[in-house]
């Protein structure tokens, strides 16, 4: 904040023609025109922000919940407009992103097995499934988070390695802080290519994501959810519950009358049975 006011004071002295009221209305005019996604840099000849890989970019993070928020719709059309696309939006990405987790787990399972074959004669089932689980989360995190973070920090001309680190990992959590926008840089080359090509990456990102979440909820021995279950939940003694997990079985307090009447008629003995053999023609 300092550095700001010193620089304002030191513009106001090296252009006295200027009163600190049009400076104030300029910088308001500038910070309005960021929030709409334009520029003001290198004298608003940059390209805007609201071409088409940056809204496709936008659109990327409001289906995916990321919300950097650098960008936002400010007219009433636009934040109606925003507000569907969200709400149909985000429910029919995380199906998608579930389907395709379905169909990861495909090699991911035979990957398993092929484990198994190999060392299930030395470790346990539990050791090697989470060799499993070590070995995905090692390729997700070499291939979505250190392998990219490399690239910003080569493309960023203001990113150095932990920057880019940072980005990486805030994205792919979907906590989103926007304090770090890839292709933002004034002048920056390619820009429409390069904000297609990070969508795909976040996109991509976020199912191997979810696939390294899903193989370790499928780890009895790691799933934590286990702890907040209740002793009732654990047990089945609740007879109405195992009645409507189990149809047609009846449980407990479901043994009525009929039952009793339907087993003992079962069981009594027929009047051949009865017969002693030497009697029976």
């Amino acid at each position: 904040m300092k550095d700001l006011q010193d620089a304002r004071a030191a513009f106001l002295r090296a252009h006295p023609c200027v009163s600190d009221s049009a400076l104030e209305e300029l910088i308001e005019e500038v910070v309005k025109a960021s929030n709409r996604g334009v520029s003001a840099a290198q004298n608003v000849s940059g390209e805007p922000n609201w071409s088409f890989g940056q809204s496709l970019f936008f659109s990327s993070t409001v289906v995916t919940t990321i919300g950097y928020g650098h960008v936002t719709p400010l007219s009433k059309g636009g934040k109606v407009f925003c507000m569907i696309y969200a709400m149909f939006g985000i429910p029919l990405t995380l199906v998608l992103l579930s389907a395709l987790v379905e169909r990861l787990m495909i090699p991911s399972t035979v990957f398993l097995q092929f484990l198994n074959s190999r060392l299930g004669h030395l470790y346990q089932p539990f050791n090697i499934r989470v060799l499993h689980l070590a070995i995905i989360a090692g390729t997700l995190v070499a291939t979505f988070i250190l392998l990219p973070a490399a690239l910003f920090a080569a493309l960023e001309p203001e990113w150095d390695y932990l920057d880019s680190l940072y980005y990486c990992f805030i994205s792919l959590t979907t906590v989103g802080l926007g304090d770090y926008i890839p292709g933002d840089y004034p002048n920056q080359p390619y820009r429409p290519i390069y904000k297609v090509a990070t969508t795909g990456y976040l996109l991509v990102g976020l199912t191997f994501m979810m696939l390294t979440l899903t193989i370790f909820y499928e780890i009895p021995e790691l799933n934590l959810g286990s702890l907040f279950l209740m002793r009732s939940d654990e047990m089945t003694a609740d007879p109405e519950k195992m009645r409507l997990q189990t149809p047609g079985v009846s449980v407990g307090t479901k043994y009525t009358t009929e039952d009793r009447f339907r087993e003992s008629k079962d069981n009594t003995p027929s009047p051949e049975d009865t017969t002693p053999v030497h009697a029976r023609p």
